[in-house]
């Protein structure tokens, strides 16, 4: 199997939105407070446009040398990884 790899930036950018993501979802699941649905309602606007900028970053990247920049074509990818995810926890959030 191959090792497939992905720029510093386009992993940490990803596992932040992740992580922190999650972790308003469950506070929300396990407090029910309102307020939370709030803060994770900015969180999405703002991850939104970090998100976005990161992964015109890593696309430009790739684009501009395409056989060498594999590791940022794939961070481009996991990136896009995050709009199913929120898709999906916002249609938790609405279907409780």
């Amino acid at each position: 199997m191959r090792n497939i790899k992905f720029s510093l930036e386009g992993k940490v950018t990803f596992c932040l939105s992740f992580v922190i993501g999650t972790l308003i979802l469950l506070g929300y699941l396990l407090t029910k407070n309102d307020s939370l649905v709030w803060i994770g309602f900015y969180y999405v606007l703002i991850a939104l446009i970090i998100n976005l900028l990161m992964f015109f970053h890593e696309l430009i990247f790739f684009l501009s040398n395409i056989p060498n920049n594999k590791t940022h074509g794939n961070s481009a990818l996991l990136m896009l990884l995050n709009v199913p995810i929120t898709i999906l926890y916002i249609s938790i959030v609405f279907n409780l």
